[in-house]
């Protein structure tokens, strides 16, 4: 025994010497990271697995190594350590000896007389543990930009008017510069006259400020499928040759966009999906990138976030975000104006595969859009608005274009997610999707949709038959559960009592999946970050306004067409699991498994007992986010 440890001495020098196993020592003590673990002692860890509820988890170096009953999880998680550090040891210069199992033998008795335990961490009887939660379909550089201006909580054009001028005013460099543009998001005409709604606004509202008339601004509706600009826009995009005339209004409605104007013809100053190009805003800098990517990345952290699908990034921000660790993952899907084929451009839109020093940036899907909104009259139906007769929305792309798109992005190896909205978008992508989907070479099927799995973003309004085409086929209905509930006001006046049936059918959706997938997102800035927002919804199908609506529904208190709620059950594991399927990585996340990585999310109360009130979810707040096994927001 003396001889054998007299030749462990110099990897034992070796190993402490280094700062791995220096680091691992710490963690194994105080602080929050390599070694440890946290229990419940209400078996409020759910696992979104076999079994659901646990008492303990153990994490070892950013994965989970042990779940179950303290007893069970504690012996196997320090087993776990000391094979994590043998491994590393394994990895440095002078490991020859430990190929030999008598030394790796005395080195864990060695290890385990000098190193304490994994640290113990015990939540209160009322906290609750879940895996990370993910938002399957976000916009991360917009949520930014809309936090300088945001206009979400005006209720009417006169607030707006208000929220500018005092906007200019508390910004000496805007004030003193009247060319200097103003850019805002968040307005919503639905809102406005005490909930009734109104048209459009027009750039001569602007006008009627003093302290606004002459400025160039612009501002995205809340769903950014249409723009609102000054008349000094106007003036600019004529000077420049930007603004088409009226006989170009049909070439821009076959192209995807609209332009609103007056009878005589001139622009109102709203632009719609396409036309929106059009307009020349600034390109924002890389600190303004930095900024916004910085604030986003901020608050979803401090609600519960570890995984982000971010719906529509452009090469710039794809450019920007390798640069730096990114505190939590983000799925990409890339999005370009091009009208023609850009998968192939590999510089601008580079395969990613858990890529960086911690491997959480993913770029292999791309983001398509079908049509526009519901809530600017832009989302394609098949028949004319109810309230609004004289359009059926708008096609972003043609149905031949898309088919041409999917089948190159799929020979290229790329996810396809496309939005789409109304009955007429879904119907046209779910055609190309089973044509492509039904191709075979030499006999055999050319795509499984298992391999491909092409989602569809939003998945609002459907014919009846399309909501059994979709299960039938395969493809993921990727959904927005605040969306519902944000629009409930105001969408069966769009689309009538028929239609209305068949539109927001979460239940539905997921009953038809053939893999009971039904990943969830907010679309935030269009909606909040907090993603509890979007477990309410789906749950209670009920407002969560601050306002005097909250807890109610055009339908009262029961929710609002209340078929179509989710259990909490199910609503976490689109929040997780399913969120992680649809991005290729349920193997790895969305679940407090064995092996998977420790990413997870803990409140200050248990969101799944059904006999709890459905405020009680509002209420709740996050105690900590978890990363990797590390701390990244919060306390524990």
């Amino acid at each position: 025994m003396a001889s054998t440890f007299k030749g462990l001495l110099p990897v034992l020098g070796l190993l402490t010497t280094t700062t791995v196993f220096s680091s691992w020592l710490s963690s194994s003590g105080s602080g929050l990271g390599g070694t440890y673990t946290v229990c419940s002692p209400t078996k409020q860890i759910y696992t979104v697995a076999d079994p659901e509820r646990v008492e303990c988890i153990g994490v070892v170096d950013g994965r989970i190594a042990a779940v179950g009953e303290f007893n069970e999880i504690y012996p196997k998680t320090r087993a776990a350590q000391h094979a994590s550090v043998l491994k590393i040891a394994t990895q440095l210069p002078g490991h020859t000896l430990l190929s030999y199992i008598p030394f790796q033998n005395t080195l864990i008795k060695l290890l385990e007389k000098l190193t304490p335990g994994p640290k113990a961490i015990q939540l209160s009887p009322i906290e609750a543990l879940y895996p990370g939660f993910t938002d399957a379909h976000a916009h991360v550089i917009h949520n930014g930009y809309m936090l300088q201006l945001p206009l979400t909580q005006t209720k009417s054009l006169e607030e707006v008017i208000t929220t500018l001028e005092e906007y200019v005013k508390s910004h000496p460099e805007v004030e003193s510069n009247k060319e200097k543009w103003i850019e805002g998001m968040g307005w919503d005409q639905t809102k406005w006259n005490g909930g009734e709604g109104a048209d459009f606004p027009t750039a001569n509202d602007l006008d009627k400020s003093p302290i606004l008339r002459g400025r160039p601004i612009s501002l995205s509706r809340i769903d950014v499928h249409a723009k609102w600009v000054s008349t000094r826009v106007l003036e600019i995009m004529s000077a420049t040759g930007a603004l088409p005339p009226a006989s170009k209004d049909d070439e821009i409605e076959k192209d995807g966009g609209k332009i609103m104007r007056t009878d005589d013809g001139n622009a109102t100053g709203i632009f719609m999906d396409k036309a929106m190009n059009l307009i020349p805003e600034p390109e924002w800098s890389d600190s303004q990138v930095q900024d916004y990517f910085d604030k986003s990345v901020g608050m979803a952290l401090k609600y519960g976030l570890t995984s982000i699908h971010d719906a529509a990034t452009d090469a710039k921000s794809i450019a920007f975000l390798p640069q730096g660790t990114l505190p939590l993952r983000m799925y990409l899907m890339a999005n370009s104006p091009s009208t023609t084929y850009w998968g192939n451009d590999t510089t601008s839109f580079p395969r990613l595969y858990n890529y960086g020093k911690d491997e959480r940036l993913n770029l292999r899907a791309v983001k398509l859009f079908t049509d526009g909104a519901l809530g600017s009259w832009g989302a394609a139906l098949l028949e004319p608005y109810s309230d609004n007769p004289s359009t059926k929305g708008i096609m972003q792309t043609r149905p031949e274009v898309l088919n041409e798109f999917v089948q190159k992005f799929w020979a290229d190896g790329w996810q396809t997610n496309i939005h789409c909205i109304g009955d007429r978008a879904n119907k046209a992508v779910l055609d190309v999707l089973e044509a492509v989907l039904g191709q075979e070479e030499h006999g055999e099927k050319m795509y499984e949709v298992e391999r491909m799995r092409p989602r569809i973003e939003h998945a609002q309004i459907f014919e009846s038959s399309d909501l059994d085409r979709i299960g039938r086929l395969g493809v993921i209905a990727s959904v927005q559960p605040t969306h519902a509930t944000s629009d409930m006001w105001y969408a069966e006046t769009r689309l009538g009592s028929e239609r209305i049936k068949y539109a927001y059918a979460y239940q539905t959706l997921l009953q038809h999946s053939p893999n009971k997938v039904l990943p969830l997102g907010s679309d935030f800035p269009v909606e909040g970050v907090n993603p509890l927002l979007g477990f309410y919804a789906a749950v209670a199908r009920l407002s969560h306004s601050d306002s005097s609506l909250r807890g109610t529904s055009p339908h009262g208190p029961g929710g609002w067409y209340p078929a179509e709620k989710l259990t909490r059950r199910q609503a976490l594991k689109g929040m997780t699991l399913d969120a992680a399927y649809a991005a290729f990585a349920e193997n790895e996340v969305g679940s407090l498994e064995v092996g998977k990585k420790a990413d997870f999310t803990v409140l200050d109360r248990d969101i799944m007992r059904e006999d709890a009130a459905f405020n009680e979810i509002l209420d709740a707040k996050v105690r900590a986010t978890i990363v990797d096994g590390a701390l990244m927001y919060g306390a524990l």
